[in-house]
């Protein structure tokens, strides 16, 4: 059988196009097999998950070593630039002339000369200055000639006069070497270049690169590792959740999502109502089963209780057309019993029709009854139907309640064509009304044969009766809806030999009226008879 409602897929839902696929006994295809557990790739919510952490850490490096790189760079380079700019401003204030700074800078030219010429493979002179003419070509101090490192500053500089006249030092290159130059114009006019490499300055700003790109790339492998690793823990509630899903699609409706002590809040609130839901389901299923069986029992006894009288009232009918009731006397007889199958039939068809619009619910007319005259009047019914009947009732003055007066008459009705039914006429019955702790109760007992264990528990169900007696099996079950209907309840006690008490307890909702009994203890009364 399918599980009630469009929620569940029906059996043919178990076969796709051109692939053929296990169904459970509902047709759902199973998910074990499918689960996260099976799916690590970069498409899963771990991979995606790892990936954007993964990301964003390596934004985070790439903008702190451009960041930490450029500020180290601009430090590096302004500390240079204060030396050039320290120096020239000296030489220009110092107002000396060409042959003034040749004897100053003897020495530091005899440095250069009779250090090693610069080659590719040599360190490139830290410190330049030259003197340029007025075409920008390097003139000699003291009789020498310019170096090399000297002439190839010169060439670098395509505009001597502009050098001078900016305030701030320019990026070079002399011989393949990174340098910051500077110009200045002494008193007699002559133009010195000042030059300072930085070729150091790179370096270190390259080592300082590859040393955080070293450790950026092991801070990012060590963060994929702890996030895979903390995303694994923190999925596997939601791997425990596809596992039950599993276990319900097969069938099992009474697994659960079981419990992490690594969850999350949003995980454990996912967990609780995807537990709730699961109950309801599992409610939903379970009633829907057994409403299912209760209607199909229904339907069955229903069918027997009306094949019956029909029975017989087809065989009376047979009777008189084949001419075979020919006596007068049979033919009253035979009219008699069509009769009194007839009514039967209809008051069938009434208790029936009577469940059915219980069972919708209907909208009751509320207003307040006297209980006590309810029962004061059904005590005068049953004194007339039955004169040697011992009748005692407990309902003086009024007791009023909210409640539907012609549901509460055909309560009181049914409880008391039970007993009348069910029990010879000299058995005592007792008959009362009272209000306590907020309720009001009524209670029809008699000192009959009572039932037993097994027929107390059934004697609410439709169509019941104990030992095949008469009645319609009805009447009990149309006063349990009425109660429920004014959100009541009804209780039965009995036993074997001491009779049958049934108690209708409702919400008091009206005035205490002029009388009643109020009481404290609440009790039912004891008694009993059959069903």
């Amino acid at each position: 059988m399918n599980l009630p409602g469009s929620w569940w897929p029906a059996r043919n839902q178990g076969r796709t196009r051109g692939h053929k696929t296990r169904g459970n006994k509902w047709g759902v295809r199973s998910l074990r097999g499918h689960s996260l557990r099976g799916r690590r790739g970069v498409h899963s919510l771990r991979g995606k998950l790892t990936l954007a952490n993964v990301a964003l850490l390596a934004l985070g490096i790439a903008a702190a070593t451009a960041v930490s790189l450029m500020g180290m760079r601009y430090y590096l380079l302004d500390q240079v630039d204060t030396e050039l700019t320290k120096t020239r401003d000296s030489l220009g204030g110092s107002q000396l002339t060409l042959r003034q700074f040749d004897s100053l800078s003897a020495l530091s030219f005899f440095r250069d000369r009779i250090a090693p010429q610069a080659t590719n493979e040599q360190p490139r002179p830290d410190s330049i200055f030259t003197v340029i003419d007025g075409s920008g070509e390097p003139v000699g101090i003291l009789g020498f000639k310019p170096t090399d490192a000297q002439r190839g500053l010169a060439h670098s500089v395509r505009d001597p006069g502009a050098l001078i006249e900016d305030p701030e030092p320019h990026d070079v290159t002399v011989h393949g070497s990174p340098y910051r130059v500077t110009g200045v114009r002494l008193a007699d006019g002559t133009r010195i270049l000042l030059a300072t490499s930085t070729d150091a300055l790179h370096k270190g700003v390259s080592k300082a690169l590859k040393l955080d790109l070293a450790i950026g790339t092991l801070l990012l492998a060590l963060l994929a590792l702890l996030t895979m690793m903390s995303v694994g823990r923190r999925m596997r509630p939601l791997e425990d959740m596809v596992e039950t899903s599993s276990a319900i699609a097969e069938g099992d409706l009474t697994r659960r999502v079981p419990s992490s002590r690594e969850a999350t809040l949003e995980v454990e609130q996912l967990r609780l109502a995807l537990n709730s839901m699961l109950h309801q389901v599992e409610s939903a299923y379970r009633t829907r089963e057994r409403s299912a069986a209760q209607l199909r029992r229904f339907v069955a006894d229903a069918s027997h209780e009306l094949r019956t009288p029909l029975a017989a009232i087809r065989g009376y009918l047979q009777l008189y057309d084949k001419g075979m009731l020919s006596d007068p006397a049979d033919r009253e007889r035979a009219w008699e019993r069509v009769l009194a199958e007839a009514d039967r039939m209809g008051r069938l068809v009434d208790e029936l029709l009577t469940l059915a619009r219980l069972d919708q619910q209907p909208e009751l007319r509320f207003r307040n009854v006297d209980v006590s005259r309810l029962v004061r009047d059904m005590a005068e019914d049953l004194r007339v139907q039955q004169p040697g009947r011992p009748i005692t009732v407990d309902a003086d003055g009024s007791l009023l309640v909210r409640a539907d007066e012609s549901g509460l008459r055909q309560v009181l009705g049914n409880l008391v064509a039970n007993v009348r039914t069910h029990t010879p006429e000299d058995v005592p019955v007792r008959l009362g009304v009272e209000r306590a702790y907020g309720v009001v109760r009524l209670c029809v007992a008699d000192k009959g044969p009572g039932l037993g264990p097994e027929d107390a528990a059934r004697v609410f169900d439709r169509f019941f009766r104990t030992g095949g007696g008469a009645g319609s099996g009805l009447g009990l079950a149309i006063v349990q809806g009425v109660v429920r209907a004014h959100k009541g309840e009804v209780a039965v006690r009995t036993e074997r030999g001491e009779g049958l008490a049934v108690t209708v307890t409702l919400p008091a909702g009206g005035g205490k009226g002029s009388g009643g009994s109020e009481s404290g203890n609440g009790g039912s009364a004891t008694g009993g008879g059959g069903a």
